[in-house]
C-alpha cells in the first residue's frame, strides 16, 4: 500500500458539522483504513459559517462579546485578533442557526444584522486597524442597515472607520437587487414566500439610494453586494474592498504550502453544485491542486453535478454523504459519524489512483 501525504480541507456541511468538526471525522475514518498515510487537517472557509473558527484553530485570539442577535435576543459571538487585524463572521450575529427554529417569511423580514455592528465596533475597541468580514449564512435581508444603525447612522458609522482598512470576505458575486440580487436569489432560503420576496426588495431598493450616496460611489450593483442579505453593500459603503473569502483563509492557513507537500487533498461541504465551482473553497482548491497534479477528492452531503462536470472542474472523485447514509435525515442527523464511514470507505479504494501523475 502506498503512504499518501494527505491535506483534509473540507468547509462546513451546513449547520450539521464545522469546518473544523468535518476535518477531523473525516481524518478519524481515513486513519481506520489507512492508518500509516499522513494526515494534514487544514479546514477552510469561504467567509460564512466557521470562518472565526478556522482562524482560530490555526492562529489567533478568540473574543468573545455579547451582541444584538437576529431577532430579539442578545447572542455571545466571537472574534478573532491577529496581530492588529480582527477576523469576524455574520453569522456569529445574525446567522440562521441563531433563528429559534426554522425561517419563516415572519423571521424572513424581522430579522436584522445589528449585531454585526457591534461586533465592529467591539473590534475597533480593541485596537484593530484592520478589519476582515466574513460574510455567508445570514438570516436577515436588511442590506446591512441593522449593522450601519449599530455604528451610529452612516454619517457617524462612516466616521468611526475612517482609519480603519475594511475588507469584505465573500465568494458570492450577487449584487443588491434585482433578479439576481439578495432577496431573489437567497431570500427564499431565509423563509420568504413569494410575497416576502417582493417586500424585501422594495425595502432595499429604498435602503439601496443611501447606500449609493454614503460617499463611496454606487456600490449596490457591486458584484458581492448582495451577500449576507445586503451586508456587502453596507460594508462596500462605509469604505470596504471585497476579498475572496476561500483566499483569506487560505493565506493565512497556509494553504500553499500545505498543498505542495501532498499527494492527495480531501476536501468537502454541505452540497456541491453549480455555485461550488464559482470562488467556492473547492473550486479554490482544485485550481490549485491542479497547477500541482494533486488530485482532489470531494466529500459532500450532496451531489449535484455529474462525473464529466467535476472532472472538467479538476475533482477526481466525489461520494455524497446522503447516498451513504441511505437517506437525508440521517446524513443531518448523524452527519460526523456517518462522514467518519464515507472517509473510511473511499481511503479504502484509494490506493492506485490517489498519487501525483
Amino acid at each position: 500500500m502506498t503512504v499518501l501525504r494527505v491535506l483534509i480541507a473540507p468547509d462546513c456541511f451546513g449547520d450539521s458539522l464545522t469546518a473544523v468538526a468535518a476535518a477531523e471525522a473525516i481524518a478519524a475514518g481515513w486513519r481506520s483504513a489507512r492508518p500509516d498515510d499522513v494526515l494534514k487537517l487544514a479546514p477552510q472557509s469561504d467567509g460564512g459559517p466557521g470562518f472565526v473558527d478556522v482562524l482560530a484553530a490555526r492562529n489567533g485570539t478568540r473574543h468573545r462579546v455579547p451582541v444584538a442577535g437576529p431577532l430579539a435576543d442578545t447572542v455571545d459571538a466571537d472574534w478573532v485578533s491577529i496581530g492588529d487585524t480582527a477576523y469576524l463572521e455574520s453569522a456569529q450575529a445574525c446567522g440562521l442557526a441563531l433563528l429559534p427554529g426554522p425561517p419563516t417569511p415572519h423571521t424572513a423580514l424581522a430579522a436584522h444584522s445589528g449585531g454585526v455592528g457591534d461586533l465592529i465596533a467591539a473590534a475597533c475597541d480593541g485596537g484593530a486597524r484592520r478589519i476582515v468580514v466574513g460574510l455567508g449564512g445570514s438570516c436577515c435581508t436588511d442590506g446591512g442597515r441593522g449593522m450601519i444603525e449599530a455604528l451610529g447612522g452612516p454619517v457617524d458609522a462612516r466616521a468611526r472607520l475612517s482609519g480603519v482598512e475594511l475588507i469584505a470576505a465573500t465568494d458570492v458575486e450577487h449584487p443588491l437587487l434585482g433578479p439576481g440580487g439578495a432577496a431573489t436569489v437567497f431570500g427564499p432560503q431565509k423563509g420568504a414566500d413569494a410575497d416576502t420576496v417582493a417586500q424585501l426588495e422594495d425595502r432595499l431598493a429604498e435602503w439601496a439610494v443611501v447606500l449609493d450616496g454614503m460617499g463611496a460611489g454606487p456600490v449596490s450593483g457591486l458584484p458581492g453586494a448582495g451577500a449576507a442579505g445586503g451586508l456587502g453593500a453596507a460594508l462596500l459603503a462605509l469604505g470596504a474592498r471585497r476579498e475572496s473569502g476561500a483566499a483569506v483563509i487560505a493565506d493565512h492557513t497556509g494553504l500553499r504550502a500545505d498543498i505542495d507537500g501532498s499527494d492527495l487533498i480531501v476536501t468537502g461541504e454541505g452540497r456541491i453544485d453549480d455555485q461550488s465551482l464559482h470562488g467556492k473553497v473547492i473550486s479554490a482548491l482544485a485550481v490549485a491542486a491542479g497547477r500541482r497534479l494533486v488530485p482532489v477528492v470531494v466529500l459532500a452531503g450532496q451531489v449535484d453535478l455529474d462525473e464529466r462536470t467535476l472532472n472538467a472542474a479538476g475533482v477526481a472523485r466525489a461520494a455524497s454523504l446522503v447516498d451513504y447514509a441511505g437517506s437525508l435525515r440521517l446524513a443531518i442527523d448523524d452527519a460526523a459519524n456517518q462522514l467518519h464511514g464515507l472517509a473510511l470507505v473511499t481511503a479504502e479504494g484509494v490506493d492506485g489512483w490517489a498519487t501525483r501523475e
